[in-house]
């Protein structure tokens, strides 16, 4: 079994390069939902399958980080991640964080090397399609995704996130092909971060400074599923195809309904079922 696995590896390539971790790959049968976590020594994740996988397929894959005091097993059964997931061929992988939060402050994240080693296991686990590989998250857990992007986002399709960044000031030596980040101009639990002269775009300064966007973009109206209306702001004239999205929306701290899903079928190019 260690001589496959050793095997296994050396032909599929490490999802990134990373740092010697305190964790071993430990491959099994694939698991399900929140009453059978994955676990990897002292920590765990869960994963949930689209509906009507044939067990062969490959699969895109979104890394999604829960919020502060939450577990893995939220995003597995919340409607707003895991139904959207479901219904568009894509395998949901939801680690949890140690004391049910992140270290996401920290250019030096242990969370970051876990996150690694959750997507090679995952990778040992399920036929994953390594070129949609997206990174996800909610609140603290969406300051965790861009922490990722920052420390181990090349390869990675899309930053998909919810309602807390970085400080724009990061330096990240890495990066997503794409980052697509929606907010609520009334959030009082992670505030939009606002720049010099009430600058509402200041949220995603970092990326477009690190992708080399111009200053000129689209901006556009549209609306998801329920109702609420987005200013979207979209720069697509940056360095080497990269790209950055910003949502802007009236409410609060949420996840709004339908939008994972819009950004997933138009990653992927697929109608929902």
């Amino acid at each position: 079994m260690l001589f496959r696995l050793f095997i296994f590896f050396c032909l599929a390539g490490p999802l990134h390069a990373q740092q010697t971790l305190p964790y071993s790959v430990l491959p099994g049968q694939p698991c399900h939902g929140s009453d059978t976590p994955c676990k990897l020594e002292d920590r765990t994740y869960h994963v949930k399958e689209p509906d009507g996988w044939d067990g062969v397929s490959s699969l895109p894959v979104m890394l999604h980080f829960h919020g502060w005091s939450r577990t893995g097993a939220v995003p597995v059964f919340h409607s707003r991640i895991s139904g959207e997931t479901r219904r568009r061929g894509v395998l949901l992988v939801a680690p949890t964080g140690l004391n049910r939060t992140w270290d996401f402050r920290s250019n030096q994240s242990a969370d970051v090397a876990f996150a690694n080693l959750v997507l090679e296991d995952v990778a040992a686990r399920y036929p994953i399609n390594r070129d949609h590989i997206y990174v996800s998250g909610y609140s603290f857990g969406s300051a965790m995704a861009w922490r990722y992007a920052c420390n181990s986002g090349n390869g990675i399709a899309a930053l998909l996130s919810v309602a807390g960044t970085l400080h724009q000031t990061e330096v990240c030596p890495q990066g997503p092909n794409e980052v697509r980040h929606v907010h609520g101009l009334s959030d009082t639990v992670m505030d939009l971060p606002i720049g010099p002269g009430d600058d509402l775009l200041y949220s995603v300064a970092l990326w477009r400074s690190q992708f080399g966007c111009v200053l000129d973009h689209n901006v556009t109206q549209w609306a998801a599923s329920d109702a609420i209306v987005f200013q979207r702001h979209d720069w697509t004239n940056c360095a080497e195809g990269k790209r950055t999205i910003l949502d802007l929306h009236p409410g609060g701290h949420f996840i709004p309904s339908g939008w994972f899903g819009a950004q997933l079928q138009d990653l992927l190019g697929a109608d929902p079922t």
